[in-house]
Parts: C-alpha cells; structure tokens; sequence
C-alpha cells in the first residue's frame, strides 16, 4: 500500500512538471515564428528548400514511398534545425493518416524533444493525445497491451475483469459489433492499469499508463477549490444517470441534468462527489462545480470506455 501510495505521489508530480513545462514551451513557441504541423501530407513554406519542395512535388504525384525516403534523409541529415523540423512533420502526418500511428507517435515525440523551438507545443501534444487514443482503440499490440487467445466458457465481462479494463475498450480495440465471442481467437487486451490525475486549480485531467501521459482533458472543478483532495478511486459508473437533487430525481437527458451522459463515482470521504457529463459545456475550464469534477459529454463518454472501477484518481491542488 506504502509503495503504491508512494508511486501515485511520484506519478503525480511528474504531471504537474510535465504541464508547468508544457505551458513554458506553448508560451514560448507561441512568441516564435514557427512553421505549424499542417495535418495534410504537403506543407507550404516560405523557407522551404529545393529538396522540400521537391518532396511536395513527389506527395502531390502520388509518389508516396519516394517522399518518405527522402523525408527520412532529410530528418537525418538536418537535425535541430528548421529543414529537419519540417521533414519530421511530415513523416508524423503521413504515418498518422496512413494508420500508421507507433510511427507517428515516434515522430511527434521528437518534435517536442529536438525541435521545440520551432513546434507549437500545445498542437503537437494534442497529436499525440489523438494518435495514443488510435491506438488504443485499434488491434495494435503496444505498451501495456497484449494478446489473449479466449478459452471455453470465457465472456468478455470474464476477460474484462480479469485483466482490470472495460468490455468497452475490449470491442472496439478488436472491432468487435457484439458480446459473442469464440474459444481460440486472439484479442488485444490491456494488461496494465491506467491511472487518473486532475488539477484542480489549472482544471485539467490527465490519464495516464504507468508513467506515460496518455491524454490530457480539459474540466471544470470545484469553486475555491472544494474538490476534495487525496487519492480515491472510481467506485461506479453509469450510463445517462439519473440526477437526484434535493429530493427530486431528474431524468437523464433533461436539460435540468447537471450529469450530462456518464457518471463515475469517486470513493471519496464524502459521498456525492464524481466525474461525469455536462448540459453546460462552456463552464469547462473553469473552477465552476460543487465539487465534481465536470467534463464535455464526449470527452466523459471516451474516458468511461477506457476506465474500469477500481481505477485510482488523485485530485492535486
């Protein structure tokens, strides 16, 4: 229990460094003039070299495989430096749009970590969040994944419980439209816990994987900081649940239901207190709840289908 109570501590402080530093790159980056990741394979720049250009040249015939080639020369050949930073975009953007994603994360990791002087910090970050999800959500065996062959009498639920994940996260990594599954197919599972750090003051919530920052989302927390403090875990959840206010149950889907699509009830001293929905998605940001930790609708429902009970949240300061 020390060591866990320990490790949580250590998970925690290495996110609270990693958003301090994210914010003195984003401030910084945003004082640059940098050359954005563009989303689309070409990228247009008033800097851009002949090779560049004729990289643009090969993506816009069609010519793919020769583009990536030459994209790979010129990330070696100009390490730290703008032409480099521009070519390791565009490998980053063509592996994610090719599915690609083990490749694509590489690449956007090393943005951040040999061209932060050029990147917007924030837009790459959110790159990663998204190509973590993808991944997540694919057959893709990666880092706290792997396969298991289902055995007589197995059910997801079974499976589910068995590895501390959700059958949700089980259907969609395996494309799987129903519940049916047969002895001796392979499924990507996760084999390792996720974890949950909210900040109340800066109202963001991280997920993570052991060490690793999956993804970051933004909240609302509670006013003069009453969220309570302290490590909890996710003690229930519930699909368009039902908000019971002084005595008055009000039904999912009403406009009056605080709790928007999802609830995940927080093992807390007090009860009463979760993370859940919203019908006001623009308090998101802002120290804005009685206490509960508030998140967009679709925000709430991805984080659900990747959260079992049990999972461990540790609310700082």
């Amino acid at each position: 229990m020390k060591k866990n109570i320990i490790r949580i501590c250590a998970a925690a402080a290495a996110v609270v460094i990693v958003l301090v530093a994210a914010r003195l790159l984003f401030d910084f980056s945003r004082n640059k003039k940098t050359t954005n990741l563009s989303g689309d394979a070409p990228v247009s720049s008033g800097r851009q070299s002949k090779t560049l250009k004729r990289v643009n040249d090969l993506l816009l015939s069609g010519k793919k495989s020769e583009a990536v080639s030459e994209l790979e020369k010129i990330a070696d050949s100009f390490k730290g430096k703008q032409e480099g930073y521009e070519a390791v975009s565009m490998l980053a953007d063509i592996y994610n749009k090719d599915g690609n994603f083990v490749k694509a994360k590489s690449m956007y990791h090393e943005i951040i970590s040999s061209y932060s002087q050029f990147c917007d910090y924030a837009f790459v970050q959110k790159n990663i969040s998204s190509v973590n999800m993808s991944i997540l959500f694919s057959d893709i065996v990666a880092a706290g994944s792997e396969l298991y062959t289902v055995a007589p009498g197995d059910s997801l639920a079974k499976i589910a419980k068995r590895f501390s994940t959700t059958v949700e996260l089980i259907q969609k990594a395996n494309g799987l439209k129903s519940d049916v599954i047969i002895p001796g197919v392979k499924l990507k599972v996760q084999n390792r816990p996720f974890s949950i750090i909210v900040d109340n003051t800066q109202c963001v919530l991280t997920v993570l994987l052991d060490d690793e920052v999956i993804k970051t989302y933004d909240v609302a927390t509670g006013k003069n900081n009453c969220t309570p403090i302290g490590v909890f875990q996710i003690k229930d959840k519930l699909i368009n649940p039902v908000w019971y206010n002084k005595g008055t149950a009000v039904p999912a889907g009403s406009p009056e239901n605080v709790l928007g699509t999802r609830w995940m009830g927080l093992a807390t001293p007090q009860s009463g207190y979760g993370i859940h929905g919203t019908t006001e998605p623009e308090s998101i940001g802002y120290q804005s709840t009685e206490g509960c930790v508030r998140m967009r609708n679709e925000d709430v429902e991805e984080l659900y289908s990747i959260i079992p009970v049990g999972t461990s949240v540790t609310v700082i300061e």
